[in-house]
């Protein structure tokens, strides 16, 4: 009994370090933009589409990455893939705050999409092998949503990093640190600085958290492919995820900036969406578990629908806070969810190729996602009308993931 308790405090503190690699890639390298969002458009004069454009450079170096994980996997241990992408989250995330032409912040939210890849889709992997070697199925969901939670814990301590960074105290104190070089630092450039701080630090607690997790190369004579025909539906949902997902969490804070609320308030909300991410590996993970077939992201799709919509529908706090805490809970047990069906439904040969075609086509939807939405909101209607069309293409995806079935 005693080893039993010992092996499964083990596999939960690794489970918790590798969730790190997903708090650097997602939590500090992606979502941390909409934080800075508001300031980075006021000092660059920006529209909506060009804000919007950023995020779609940083899912296009995403889908760079997915296409090549498989190439890296093949020859390097699939730890090693997942610690290089973090090592590269961190530099890009400090160049971030270092630059001021838009060319050289496109470069870098694509170099940041890459490594994200990396760094994202390779822990996923290894969560699923991880539980593949400790516990098969009963544990799948389990360790399938504290990883995926720690994207959670990256977006709440975003939200109280930002702010801190951005304070006119802190200002004062880098404008006399940097007094003897011949450079000026805007407060969302230090805001930048700071996360790469911050995801430093969580790079070296998952490299001493996960030292005896491996997963070694894979060469590409020995994998399977995945059944992608039988798998239709499944991408096509996920699609559309990528594609209704990605504007909520590019524009949300704008919106709310807009509608009025107040810092402590906005800063409050993506504690909270945060929170509800972490939350989420608990809440799902007996759905994940139970279906094998596209039940779990029909639900899922149509939650995130509503959440999208509701601050549309009232700029009321409660409306809003809501939205937050629902959106947070639901949005990474979609992708969750899609290692789930890889696991159900593929061998362990083919699993690397099925999470890249999922990873791949949600690289791809949130390409546009964050254009379609910006040019929306740059017309009639604004943001507003932005997040009633993420909430549709949201809730079409839904009504596809339904009608995926579980494969023989």
């Amino acid at each position: 009994m005693k080893s039993e308790s010992k092996e499964g405090a083990g596999l939960l503190y690794t489970a918790m370090g590798l969730a790190l690699a997903s708090a650097i890639s997602l939590g500090l390298a992606r979502f941390a933009y909409a934080l800075l969002l508001p300031a980075m458009r006021s000092d660059l004069q920006w529209s909506y589409a060009t804000s919007g454009a950023l995020n779609t450079v940083n899912a296009a170096g995403y889908l760079v990455g997915a296409l090549l994980l498989p190439r890296w996997q093949a020859r390097f241990d699939g730890r090693s893939v997942v610690v290089a992408g973090g090592v590269g989250a961190c530099v890009t995330l400090l160049l971030h705050g270092l630059v001021r032409s838009d060319e050289a912040l496109f470069v870098l939210r694509f170099a940041s999409g890459v490594a994200s890849a990396a760094s994202f889709a390779g822990g996923g992997l290894l969560a699923a092998s991880l539980a593949q070697q400790h516990g098969g199925q009963q544990r799948l969901g389990l360790i399938l949503g504290i990883y995926y939670g720690g994207t959670g814990v990256g977006i709440a301590a975003c939200a109280l990093t930002v702010p801190l960074t951005m304070s006119s105290q802190v200002g004062a104190a880098w404008d006399g640190a940097l007094a003897l070089l011949p450079l000026t630092l805007a407060d969302w450039q230090r805001a930048w600085i700071g996360l790469a701080g911050l995801a430093v630090l969580a790079h070296l607690g998952m490299l001493a958290m996960t030292r005896g997790l491996r997963l070694p190369p894979m060469p590409a004579e020995q994998r399977g492919a995945a059944p992608l025909t039988g798998l239709l539906f499944g991408l096509l949902g996920y699609l559309c995820f990528g594609l209704g997902y990605i504007g909520y969490m590019t524009f949300i804070i704008t919106l709310l900036h807009e509608q009025g609320l107040g810092a402590p308030l906005v800063t409050a909300f993506y504690v909270v969406l945060g929170l509800g991410v972490v939350a989420s590996s608990w809440l799902w993970a007996g759905l994940l578990q139970k279906h094998k077939g596209g039940r779990p992201m029909a639900t899922l799709n149509a939650l995130l629908a509503l959440a999208t919509v509701l601050p549309v529908l009232s700029s009321h706090p409660v409306a809003v806070f809501a939205s937050g805490a629902l959106f947070g809970s639901v949005f990474l047990s979609v992708v969750a969810s899609t290692t789930a069906l890889v696991r159900h439904n593929c061998t362990k040969a083919a699993w690397a190729s099925g999470i890249a075609a999922f990873t791949i086509i949600f690289a791809a939807g949130q390409m546009v996602g964050p254009v379609l939405v910006g040019l929306v909101a740059d017309g009639p209607g604004g943001l507003q009308r932005g997040f009633v069309v993420s909430a549709a293409v949201l809730g079409f995806g839904a009504w596809l993931a339904s009608r995926q079935r579980a494969l023989a």
